[in-house]
């Protein structure tokens, strides 16, 4: 079955070393979807040519049936994809509502409807209380929730999450996962990585693990976490 979207053969090289290696992998329709590896395993690059931040130097991308690789950020965020960045970059001097309504601006060009769309996103993200907050003075949990929110206003039909619960205690953690519980549900696709391994194998139906660039394994939360060259490569003695 073809994906929502399907990365075929991407490699990506940066002079003499190869970030991402011949990987390939669908995410369908509805899914939630894992990308996992130790520290330089190529992650954040495979997301960065998902969202068009850079090309690919071999393979495609495609989604919704539409090649997409080559397409710049905005166009490809005007397909319906939506990302967050590993470093939380909200505008620091503007409030949490403003910050999300900026998102919402993807979709609309009257800032009534953009509201509109604020409101509810912060509804959904329990930043409601915070929306006359400027950015600048969030705690780190809330700068996570906001990154996410304002991904989420530009009304994504595939999220990319960059390792979204890092830095955050385990009670922030679960309040992430029930947030992104709770949109998957509601029909959002989403793409993550994490290195938070207990969220990971309670949100993701399947995982991708990267090694030096290469995808290793792929398959449900049960097998890959108990793969020999998972748990050799990356995983350690970890419990999850």
């Amino acid at each position: 079955m073809t994906g929502l979207l399907s990365v075929t053969d991407v490699s990506k090289r940066f002079r003499g070393l190869t970030a991402v290696s011949h990987v390939s992998f669908d995410v369908q329709p509805g899914e939630m979807f894992a990308v996992i590896g130790p520290n330089g395993a190529g992650k954040t690059t495979l997301f960065n040519m998902i969202a068009g931040a850079m090309a690919p130097d071999g393979g495609s991308i495609t989604f919704a049936g539409e090649k997409i690789d080559g397409l710049r950020s905005d166009q490809i965020a005007q397909r319906g994809i939506g990302r967050t960045f590993q470093l939380v970059r909200p505008f620091p001097s503007l409030s949490v509502e403003d910050n999300v309504v900026v998102g919402a601006l993807m979709q609309t060009n009257e800032l009534e409807g953009a509201r509109n769309i604020a409101y509810e996103i912060m509804s959904q993200l329990d930043l409601l209380g915070k929306r006359a907050q400027i950015a600048s003075s969030l705690t780190l949990p809330d700068r996570k929730r906001l990154e996410v929110a304002r991904a989420l206003a530009g009304r994504p039909k595939l999220l990319l999450l960059d390792e979204v619960m890092a830095g955050l205690r385990p009670t922030e953690t679960d309040r992430i996962v029930a947030i992104l519980r709770e949109l998957n549900r509601a029909g959002l696709t989403i793409l993550l990585i994490e290195h938070v391994m207990r969220a990971v194998a309670a949100l993701a139906s399947r995982i991708l693990v990267l090694h030096h660039g290469a995808a290793i394994a792929e398959g449900t939360p049960e097998n890959v976490l108990r793969d020999p060259a998972v748990v050799h490569s990356y995983l350690g003695a970890e419990a999850l």
